[in-house]
């Protein structure tokens, strides 16, 4: 759990050092700078290959660093590039995945340009297809250079160039939409600190509470001087001077932060320099393990879409369960912008969703605010009715963001992450477990199974799905859906119409443009059931059978 506050410095030694300070910047500015350059420049020894050992003796001696603070920037460093080499085989899959539908819309534009000469199409239809092959093409082409790049990566164990400050910071720097300032302050803005239980908290950056406040106080290890040598040759330092303030922490968390400091538990703390000079402190508590959920008694199954949250009260049996006597939405009183802005639908026999229209168009901090008003409302339900929550492992991965317009403007606009991210840490800070199911064709299932049966919307059927899926139930066809199959295949027929005597090459075409619709159905297969897969397929074969016996 990580807490979220605002450092004030007041005190300052009252000296500077010579050899490290640059200009008029004070003491927490040139710490900062230091480890953002220790960072870097043990992320370059990481990757010759360098020893922990190593790097953390060379670089207290380059930047004036105690021992844990160059070991806290090798540490960062090794964080950052183990993320880069687990990124690399994920670009490697996606980008394959991106080749292979590029050739499939090159592959259909190619057909359509070949038809369309041999129509004698207009000139304009033409050269408008020409385009498309020309770009669709180019698509492929760029695709391909961009894998064996990473391939050759991946040979060398090599990861693809790092750019610390940003690539988009430094692509605006290149353009000439930011300034130089805002580059050296993007790199030079940080300082980590991990926590230790031997050293009663953290030993760099301590939090303390003195009865009315929070203090803060950070170590400032460039300013201590050498006094000696130990038993083994190793330098001794004097005790490095401090830069104290006042810690601002929000309201709700401050009772938590009391416990753990009284407790003398570990904590992680990151400080973050603005450009306006303000000092953001990240306050990061290890809560334990997740407790596994016990699910004898059911669940609370939730579906998350981009303006809000499906609930599902599903018991035991895998059944919904209305509402007890007595449960209240828990409508946060917070909220009061305008009327309609938190709207809550209930069903009783045990649905519910919750929607918050500005979660589509919000800006980014309004976003995160009521992504975290819409996680308490749904971990206090789940607490309500003693029963763990259920979500979906759904991911919206960079290789499916070319499929078709209005998929990536729903992509790229859902904030899934953040949504299931905030519910995760609500439930696991109100001891609330959770656990994520696969989410594929839940919405398809819930549609064609659940939506009528119960009168309810998709997104609360789907959550109904979900649920299911949780408590080990499998999905059977219905009645109504072999029933649809059955129209389905009656209505190809009657399109094919084989039996009228006399059709010749008319019922060839006829069997051609069934099957034509059903292969394009069948190529956006992932939006089908399974059985409507096994359905769409066994007509897709016997059209083909018959097309070949016309022939």
């Amino acid at each position: 759990m990580t807490v979220c506050g605002e450092f004030f410095p007041e005190i300052y030694p009252a000296f500077r050092s010579s050899k490290w300070s640059r200009g008029e910047e004070d003491p927490l500015v040139t710490e900062m700078r230091l480890f953002c350059a220790c960072m870097r420049w043990a992320f370059n020894r990481l990757l010759e290959g360098a020893s922990r050992d190593e790097i953390k003796a060379l670089g207290q001696e380059l930047f004036g660093l105690n021992s844990r603070y160059a070991d806290d920037a090798r540490l960062k460093a090794q964080a950052l590039l183990d993320s880069q080499r687990e990124l690399l085989e994920l670009e490697i899959v996606e980008t394959e995945k991106k080749i292979g539908r590029a050739r499939q819309k090159l592959g259909l534009a190619m057909r359509k340009l070949a038809k369309a000469k041999e129509k004698g199409a207009a000139p304009e239809v033409t050269e408008k297809l020409h385009l498309t092959v020309k770009g669709r093409n180019a698509r492929v082409a760029s695709l391909e250079k961009k894998l064996l790049e990473l391939e050759a990566h991946r040979e060398k164990g090599t990861i693809p160039k790092v750019v610390f400050g940003g690539k988009k910071l430094w692509k605006k720097i290149c353009r000439g939409r930011a300034t130089r300032e805002e580059w050296r302050a993007a790199r030079k803005n940080r300082l980590y600190s991990r926590g230790d239980e031997t050293k009663g908290g953290n030993p760099n950056v301590k939090v303390s509470f003195d009865g009315q406040a929070f203090r803060l106080a950070v170590s400032i290890s460039h300013l201590s001087e050498q006094t000696g040598t130990d038993k083994l040759g190793r330098p001794k330092m004097s005790r490095a001077p401090r830069v104290e303030g006042r810690l601002w922490l929000p309201e709700k968390h401050r009772d938590l932060v009391r416990i753990w400091l009284a407790m003398k538990l570990p904590y992680t703390v990151e400080l973050v320099r603005t450009l306006e000079g303000r000092y953001l402190a990240h306050l990061t508590f290890d809560l334990g393990g997740i407790r596994e959920p016990n699910l004898a008694k059911g669940c609370l199954a939730l579906d998350t879409n981009p303006d809000g949250v499906a609930l599902c009260n599903v018991n035991a049996s895998g059944q919904p369960e209305p509402w007890p006597e007595g449960f209240n939405i828990p409508y946060p009183s917070n909220l009061g912008k305008y009327e309609g802005e938190f709207q809550v639908t209930a069903y009783p026999n045990g649905f519910l969703y919750i929607r918050i229209p500005d979660l589509a168009y919000a800006s980014g901090f309004r976003r995160d605010y009521l992504i975290g008003v819409l996680a308490k409302v749904v971990v206090d339900t789940a607490f309500f009715l003693g029963k763990p929550i259920v979500l979906e492992d759904l991911e919206f991965g960079k290789d499916r963001l070319d499929t078709n317009k209005k998929f990536n403007r729903m992509a790229s606009n859902f904030p899934f992450a953040k949504m299931v991210g905030a519910v995760c840490r609500r439930a696991a800070k109100e001891g609330v477990p959770f656990k994520a199911v696969p989410a594929r064709h839940t919405s398809t299932i819930g549609y064609w199974k659940y939506m009528k049966r119960y009168a309810v919307p998709i997104h609360c059927a789907a959550a109904l799905s979900i649920g299911r899926r949780a408590l080990g139930f499998r999905e059977r066809v219905t009645k109504e859906l072999r029933q649809l199959v059955a129209r389905i295949k009656q209505n190809l027929t009657r399109e094919v119409n084989p039996d009228t005597p006399g059709e010749g090459e008319g019922m060839t075409r006829g069997v051609g443009a069934c099957l034509r619709r059903l292969e394009g159905k069948l190529l956006l297969h992932n939006g089908l059931a399974p059985w409507q897969q096994e359905a769409y397929y066994s007509v897709w074969h016997d059209l083909k059978r018959l097309a070949l016996s016309l022939r």
